[in-house]
Parts: structure tokens; C-alpha cells; sequence
């Protein structure tokens, strides 16, 4: 198969779809791979080094798209919907259903779309959102401590300052209370490194369930919540920081962080909405970039950046590639149609086929129809 991997337009995107060595294993493998002319450089990939391993490189994006499988990370910007193909197939992060006009972009063009999102394993885990969902729960409270002395400027004001609290305390001082909304992989590896910065943290979940992988580390002293509006509300109230980690696999966020809610922290408290990607879980969110980052609602700055593992692009690049690659190589060499009929875990990753919505979900999200995929 022809692949075509294209250099990020997402603003401060700094990964890559494939690294050097994946583009070798496809090569050998039979395939054909085009890479766009500097897409790996910001993380230390040079286009010598993809040209080593047997890509051609191609001067524009334009030629990536006529290639029949495009791997890149971020969804299609409006700057390339004019350059999808039709019958080409799309493997990224796709973030459909937040973006009416991509939806409508690529069902226009019959482009097939997987996402790294909605992809499963045998054990229905999310294996290539996984590392993405860890680098940001790592990420989101290094981004709090910085967004708690850092403040911002904004439009309305004229400036509004962190609290000055301090992340972590100076032994002697009392612990900052983070509260954190959801017990994935992001809420656990943010409820763990706040943990051992001697925060003072709560974890919601829906359910027990949520909370397995927090309970099995004695080390990490969290409290733990099931999710109730007036229980968040509680905890909210004295909170410095709040994360939003909260999953629904190819759904829309669940708005659970009111107006209300929010003009009850204190003044120049931070949240931190990990999914805003798909919408955010504060009715307040919305999203913003890695070059102007924070903005001000209810007096609560807020840091809702679509893409936060790009901040560390190089190892973000290569935890994504070593998960992606397997999928990659399956549909490749099967095709979309094999790949989905021997894997039904990659075919409920398939959101749009011939200009179709095949992901009932993601029809749900945006009202329009859906249909079986010809592999099902």
C-alpha cells in the first residue's frame, strides 16, 4: 500500500505519525512511504533519516493526500480538507464529533476515517489513546503548578494572578487540595504524581471499578469519590487546582462542572480540562493552544489545550508510534476492509466509510445517521 505521512499543522503539534524505524519495518513489509519534507524534524527526526530508511519525501502536503493511507496524529485541519482524497483512509486521532465541519468534510469525500481514539483491544482498553491519556496525566500537574504562579492577561481584565499557591509545598506548609475528575489513565497518573508532590488530592469516578489501579499503590495516599454533582461541588469548594480526566469513548465530554461550581473556587484557581479535545467537562471550556494557553471564565483560569503531549513531541512520538505500528501495518498490508473483518476491536475504531458514519456513537453525537460498515 502507498502510505503518506504529513508534516502537523494543528498549532505547536510538534509529533509525527511515524518514526524513522517504523518507516523501515513498512518498507520492508512491501509498502511504498511518502513523508513530508520536515514533519519529523521538530522531535529529531531529519528527512535524511526517513530517506535512510527508504521513504520518498515529498515537497507539500498536497502529495501526502493522494497517497491511499495517511498516518499522522492530530485531526485534519481546515487548511487540508480540500485535500482529501476520495476512497483514501485516514489514521489519526480524529476528533469528529467536537468539529461539524471536518464531519462534514470528510463524509463528502468518502474518506475512510480510523481513530486512534476508538480503536480496542480484545479486552475493549483504548490501547492507542492509552500512552497519549498517561503523558498528559503526567503533564496536566506540572501545567498547574506552572499556570498557579503564572497568571494571565486577559482581555477583560487586566490581569488576574494565580492564588500563589505552590506546587508541591515546602515541608512545614499545608498541602494544596487538587481535585481530579475521573480515574483513567490520565486521573490515575495525575492523582500519582500530585500524590507523591504531597498534594492533597481527590479522585471521582463512576464507579469502584475506577479506582482499582489507584487502590493497588499503598504509596499513593488519595481520597477516593463517586461521582454525585453535590459531592464535586463539596470538594470543589476549597480546591487550588481541578483536572478534568473523564473518557467517553468517541462520545462527547458529559458537561459535569457548572457555572456555579466554578464561582465557588477561589479566585485564580486553576482547571486543567484534559478532554477538551471532545468538548471539556466545565460548561466553561473551550479550547485554546499551546502559543496562548489560558484565559479567564468565573474568575478560574483555564487551561484547555487540545494537544498537550505534544509538549513532549520527541517521547510522545514514540510511545504513540510503538502502539500505532501493529494497526498500521494490519491494515496496510490487509487492507481496510480485511483489517476490520479479523479484528473487530479495529473496526469499532472505523468512525466514517464511503461517506457513511459507522460509528453509532458518533452519530448519536452529531444527529445524523448511521450505518454497518461492509465488514461487520
Amino acid at each position: 500500500m502507498d502510505i503518506g505521512v504529513p508534516l502537523e499543522v494543528k498549532g505547536g503539534e510538534a509529533r509525527v505519525g511515524l518514526t524513522p524505524a517504523a518507516v523501515r519495518t513498512l518498507v520492508h513489509l512491501g509498502h511504498t512511504v511518502a513523508v513530508e519534507e520536515g514533519a519529523g524534524q521538530r522531535v529529531g527526526f531529519p528527512d535524511g533519516a526517513y530517506v535512510e530508511s527508504g521513504a520518498r519525501l515529498a515537497l507539500d502536503a498536497a502529495e501526502i493526500y493522494c497517497s491511499e493511507l495517511i498516518v499522522k496524529v492530530k485531526e485534519i485541519q481546515a487548511s487540508e480538507y480540500t485535500l482529501l482524497q476520495p476512497g483514501s483512509i485516514v489514521f489519526a486521532y480524529q476528533q469528529l464529533a467536537p468539529t461539524p465541519l471536518l464531519l462534514a468534510a470528510v463524509l463528502d469525500r468518502r474518506v475512510a476515517c480510523i481513530g486512534y481514539e476508538t480503536v480496542e483491544d480484545e479486552a475493549g482498553r483504548l490501547p492507542l489513546l492509552a500512552p497519549m491519556s498517561r503523558i498528559a496525566g503526567c503533564l496536566a500537574p506540572q501545567i498547574a503548578a506552572w499556570a498557579l504562579w503564572q497568571g494571565v492577561s486577559d482581555r477583560a481584565r487586566a490581569r488576574l494572578d494565580g492564588p500563589g499557591i505552590l506546587l508541591p509545598p515546602v515541608t512545614g506548609l499545608p498541602a494544596a487540595k487538587v481535585v481530579v475528575v475521573g480515574a483513567g489513565n490520565v486521573g490515575y497518573e495525575a492523582a500519582r504524581l500530585l500524590s507523591a508532590m504531597g498534594c492533597e488530592v481527590v479522585v471521582f469516578s463512576r464507579s469502584e471499578r475506577g479506582f482499582e489501579q489507584l487502590r493497588a499503590l499503598p504509596s499513593v495516599p488519595v481520597a477516593t469519590r463517586i461521582l454525585s454533582e453535590c459531592d464535586l461541588d463539596g470538594e470543589l469548594r476549597d480546591a487550588a487546582v481541578v483536572i478534568g480526566a473523564v473518557l467517553e469513548p468517541g462520545r462527547l465530554s458529559p458537561k459535569l462542572i457548572t457555572r456555579a461550581m466554578l464561582s465557588s473556587l477561589r479566585e485564580g484557581a486553576v482547571l486543567v480540562d484534559v478532554g477538551i479535545d471532545q468538548g471539556g467537562i466545565a460548561v466553561t471550556s473551550r479550547p485554546t493552544t499551546l502559543a496562548d494557553p489560558l484565559y479567564v471564565e468565573e474568575g478560574i483560569l483555564h487551561y484547555c489545550v487540545p494537544n498537550i503531549p505534544a509538549l513532549v513531541g520527541r517521547s510522545a512520538t514514540l510511545a504513540l508510534v510503538k502502539a500505532t505500528l501493529p494497526y498500521v501495518e494490519r491494515v496496510a498490508s490487509l487492507g481496510l476492509l480485511e483489517a476490520a473483518r479479523a479484528d473487530p476491536g479495529l473496526a469499532r475504531g472505523v468512525c466514517t466509510f464511503e461517506g457513511q458514519i459507522t460509528d453509532p456513537r458518533l452519530a448519536v453525537d452529531t444527529g445524523r445517521p448511521s450505518s454497518l460498515g461492509p465488514w461487520a
